[in-house]
C-alpha cells in the first residue's frame, strides 16, 4: 500500500491499475476535486507503487491518497477481502468503482462492509457484447444494486441494449478548465522543439493500433509539407509507426514527443486536434483540446462525437479518409469565433461532473438506489 494521511477516508475509488489514460486521469480529478472535508482514496487492484510512479510522475502529488494491492493475473479471493478490511477499517461512505473488474472486487467489498454509497461508472460499453462479461454485470447490477453511471450517452444506450431494464443516470466526464486553458502558442512550440513556422495537427493518446494513429501518418502524406504532425503519448505501436513515416517519406513532418507531462503546453502548441480511433467511451483528450481553444477533429466511434463543439470541430466515419481529410482542412481555416473552449466550460468542467457524481451518490444512499424491473 502507498503512504496515507492520517485523514479519514470517507471517499475510495476504485481502478484495475494506474497508468496514464482516460478513466485514470478523471479519478485523479474526482479526488483532487472532493467535496470540502472528504478525504478520497485511490485502490488500484493491479500493479505497486513503485512501478505506478515510474510509469506516471504526475502521481507523486497524489501519493498519500493511493494504495496498490497488487493483484496477479485471475481470480484473487484474497483481493475481496483486503479491499473488505480497508473499507471496514476507515468506516468508507462512498466507494467509486471503474470498469468490469473493479465492479466485481469493489462491489462485492463494499456490501459486505455495509457501504451505504456505491456508484459505478462504465466509461464504454463494447465489453458487455462478451457473453461472460454481460452475464457478471447483469448480476451484480440487479444483485448488489449500484448507482449506474455512463460517461456518454452512447454508452447508457448500449447497456440499455445489451441490459434491458438497468437504469442508468448519464455524467459526463469532466478536465480542469482552469488547468486546461489558452496560452501563447510560439512558447509552447519552442519549448516541445517543434516547428514555429509550420501547421501543427496533434494527437495525445497512448501509441495502440485501436488509437488509429497510422491514419494521422497516412493523412499528413495527402498535405502540403508546411502541415506537420505531433504525437504526444508512448506505448507498444511506435516502432511501427516510425517505420510507417519513413516508408511514406513524411518522417520529418512526424514528432514523436513521447509521455508529456504538461498537457496544456501540447495542445497550446496545435492548430488542429485529431483522434482517429477505432473505439473510444468518451475521450478526454478533445475535451482538453477544445478548452484550449483548439477545434477538434474525431472519428464517429463510441461517444467520440458527444466531445466536440459542433461549432467548431467535426466527426468522421471511420477509415473514410476523404472526409477526414475535408474535415482538418476546414478546421485549418476556422474563424476566431465561435470558440470550442465556450463549449468545453459549459459542458464538461471537473467541478460539475463532481457536483452531479454527489448528488447522484447521495440519492443512491437515501432512496436505496434500484435497478428497473
Amino acid at each position: 500500500m502507498g503512504k496515507q494521511s492520517t485523514t479519514a477516508v470517507t471517499h475510495v475509488q476504485i481502478v484495475q491499475h494506474l497508468q496514464p489514460g482516460g478513466i485514470e486521469t478523471m479519478v485523479l480529478d474526482l479526488a483532487r476535486f472532493a467535496e470540502q472535508g472528504k478525504k478520497a482514496l485511490i485502490v488500484s487492484l493491479e500493479g505497486t507503487e513503485t512501478e505506478a510512479l515510474a510509469r506516471w510522475p504526475r502521481l507523486k502529488e497524489f501519493r498519500d491518497q493511493l494504495a496498490f494491492l497488487n493483484k496477479q493475473p485471475g481470480w484473487q479471493l484474497k483481493t475481496f477481502w483486503e479491499l473488505h478490511r480497508l473499507l471496514r477499517r476507515n468506516n468508507v461512505e462512498r466507494v467509486h468503482t471503474h470498469h468490469i473488474g473493479p465492479m466485481l472486487y469493489g462491489g462485492v467489498a463494499a456490501r459486505l462492509a455495509g457501504v451505504q454509497q456505491w456508484v459505478h461508472t462504465e466509461h464504454d460499453a463494447w465489453h458487455l457484447q462478451n457473453p461472460r462479461h454481460r452475464k457478471l454485470a447483469g448480476f451484480c447490477f440487479r444483485s448488489f444494486k449500484p448507482c449506474l453511471v455512463a460517461d456518454a450517452g452512447m454508452v447508457a444506450d448500449q447497456i440499455k441494449t445489451q441490459l434491458p431494464g438497468v437504469s442508468t443516470e448519464v455524467i459526463y466526464n469532466g478536465i480542469d478548465t482552469q488547468r486546461f486553458c489558452p496560452g501563447n502558442q510560439q512558447q509552447a512550440r519552442e519549448h516541445l522543439g517543434l516547428p514555429v513556422d509550420k501547421q501543427l495537427i496533434g494527437c495525445a493518446a497512448r501509441l495502440h493500433e485501436v488509437k488509429g494513429q497510422h491514419r494521422l501518418i497516412h493523412l499528413i502524406k495527402k498535405f502540403p509539407a508546411h502541415v506537420h504532425l505531433a504525437l504526444a503519448g508512448s506505448g507498444d505501436t511506435k516502432q511501427q509507426l516510425v517505420e510507417l513515416a519513413y516508408s511514406l517519406k513524411v518522417a520529418d513532418r512526424v514528432h514523436f514527443l513521447g509521455a508529456i507531462d504538461d498537457m496544456p503546453e501540447f495542445y497550446r502548441s496545435l492548430d488542429v486536434f485529431c483522434l482517429t480511433s477505432d473505439f473510444e467511451g468518451l475521450p478526454l483528450s478533445p475535451l482538453e483540446a477544445q478548452a484550449c481553444n483548439i477545434p477538434a477533429v474525431v472519428t464517429d466511434v463510441g461517444g467520440a462525437r458527444e466531445t466536440v463543439c459542433p461549432k467548431t470541430g467535426y466527426w468522421v466515419p471511420l477509415d473514410n479518409e476523404a472526409k477526414l481529410i475535408t474535415a482538418v482542412a476546414n478546421a485549418f481555416m476556422r474563424p476566431q469565433y465561435p470558440q470550442p473552449r465556450t463549449f468545453i466550460e459549459q459542458q464538461y468542467d471537473v467541478r460539475k461532473m463532481v457536483k452531479e457524481y454527489s448528488a447522484v451518490a447521495k440519492m443512491a444512499s437515501q432512496s436505496n438506489w434500484r435497478t428497473a424491473s
